[in-house]
């Protein structure tokens, strides 16, 4: 695709939609929007542009399909597939500036925001009337909720309480084309037409911009109580989990860390936490509700679990402050695994119950190719993120061999009947693993959708496949 390099005519126009302080072409304004939190991959605009509303963000994809300038749609920049890169130059068009929520309708049980609204102010601002919105990935006190809903972000809490996409009602959003829309209905059932909401949460900002959110909200939880396992045997720390399950309890989250993860993390944040030699693994298990005596009593049958399952010890965080302390530690892995690191993340997900056969074929694929990996993640819902760090590999290993490694690593997930990416997204980096688990009809439909949504190819293009 031969896309329109932007000139100080298209600069002008830029100014006359949104105003002359909003529209940046300095190299040193624009270099944080040239990266996100992938790797460390950098690839500079031609212009930011920070509009204000919807109509603004419609004048200015209209114009720049009319042009054939490319547009990368770019919320706080916390993604890890490089889903907010623009990679073909053009404009990044920043939604840092709609950054209101618009309503919160307790009534219905229901909030109206822009995406550029923090998904922890958000869960501040409803927990304050008595209301929840569970999905928080680690990055919740800076990532945005549009782009939440451009991944179907999850976090600890997806395993009681689903991903981003269970909680979007309808949207608003702007075409490429510069069409105005709404893609749906306030309403906790739609059974009309074809669900573009439900198209639109995960579609990376490729179909169009998000531009209001109306979320679902439910009560929210009065207690939380919190354990920690270790165990010698990673494999059965990821037994463990599904046992939990198959006792009858659905704790609101179950994290698996391997000891790596939190020394990393307490060292970065200057923590204080011992880890003994003969522990392969940890467990976090948080279980929520309204009624203490309930929860302690599945307390005490997850401790069953832990403890047949060869838990070494199982600690219970008594006080708000020691929850605090651990849930710190835990939501720190993923800077701490970049911090003075090279690596590369994966995002796996495979069926809950196949869990210790992917930690395990990750290890013993790591341990044939010789590189090092620290495991974490979202055990409850068999999403384990892997990373891959660089150490001492050489350059052309790791820019040329690695990939057959992570294939054989997809190639596992696919054969658990599991798959690439469970919340981080497909972007840039993951694309060319597409393959492995999508075949060509499957490609087809989907680049047969994007052309309907985006004919000119203007949006932000190059991600989630080519």
């Amino acid at each position: 695709m031969d896309y329109h390099k932007i000139n100080a005519q298209d600069i002008q126009a830029f100014i006359d939609i949104v105003g002359s302080n909003q529209v940046m072409a300095d190299p040193l304004l624009m270099e944080p929007y040239s990266h996100d939190y992938t790797e460390d991959l950098r690839f500079m605009p031609e212009v930011v542009v920070k509009p204000a509303n919807t109509q603004e963000i419609s004048q200015l994809l209209k114009y720049c399909n009319e042009q054939l300038i490319p547009v990368t749609p770019r919320g706080a920049g916390t993604g890890l597939s490089g889903g907010a890169l623009p990679i073909y130059g053009g404009l990044v068009l920043s939604t840092e500036r709609l950054n209101k929520i618009l309503q919160i309708d307790e009534r219905n049980f229901q909030a109206i925001v822009e995406p550029g609204v923090i998904n922890e102010a958000l869960q501040n601002a409803v927990k304050e009337k008595g209301l929840f919105y569970p999905p928080d990935p680690a990055s919740k006190g800076s990532c945005f909720l549009g782009g939440n809903i451009a991944h179907s972000s999850g976090g600890p809490r997806a395993v009681k309480y689903g991903t981003t996409r269970d909680y979007v009602l309808n949207l608003e959003m702007v075409l490429p084309t510069g069409e105005i829309i709404m893609t749906g209905a306030n309403t906790l059932k739609y059974s009309t037409g074809y669900n573009l909401t439900h198209l639109m949460v995960g579609s990376e900002g490729t179909l169009g911009i998000v531009t209001k959110i109306v979320l679902r909200l439910i009560p929210a939880p009065k207690n939380t109580l919190l354990l920690l396992a270790p165990f010698a045997s990673p494999e059965k720390a990821c037994e463990a989990v599904n046992g939990i399950f198959l006792a009858g309890c659905t704790p609101s989250a179950c994290e698996f860390v391997e000891p790596d993860g939190f020394r990393l993390s307490a060292a970065l944040l200057n923590m204080s936490f011992e880890i003994k030699e003969n522990v392969g693994a940890y467990l976090l298990i948080e279980v929520d509700g309204n009624q203490l005596e309930q929860m302690m009593t599945e307390c005490e049958t997850i401790s069953e679990v832990l403890y047949t399952n060869q838990a070494l010890d199982v600690l219970f965080a008594e006080t708000a402050n020691q929850k605090e302390y651990f849930w710190k530690l835990r939501r720190g892995i993923g800077e701490a695994t970049k911090h003075n690191n090279v690596y590369k993340e994966e995002d796996t997900v495979v069926p809950r119950a196949e869990l210790p056969i992917l930690f395990k074929g990750v290890k013993e694929i790591g341990a044939r190719y010789g590189f090092r990996t620290v495991c974490y993640g979202h055990a409850g819902d068999g999403n384990l993120h892997v990373n891959i760090l660089k150490d001492q590999l050489s350059e052309d290993f790791w820019n040329n061999e690695l990939n057959k490694a992570i294939v054989e690593i997809f190639e596992l997930c696919k054969s658990l009947n599991g798959t690439i990416s469970g919340e981080h997204g497909i972007g840039l980096v993951q694309q060319k693993y597409m393959r492995v688990v999508l075949d060509q009809t499957n490609l087809n439909l989907m680049a047969g959708i994007k052309k309907v949504f985006d004919p000119n190819g203007i949006l932000n293009p190059g991600k989630v496949f080519n």
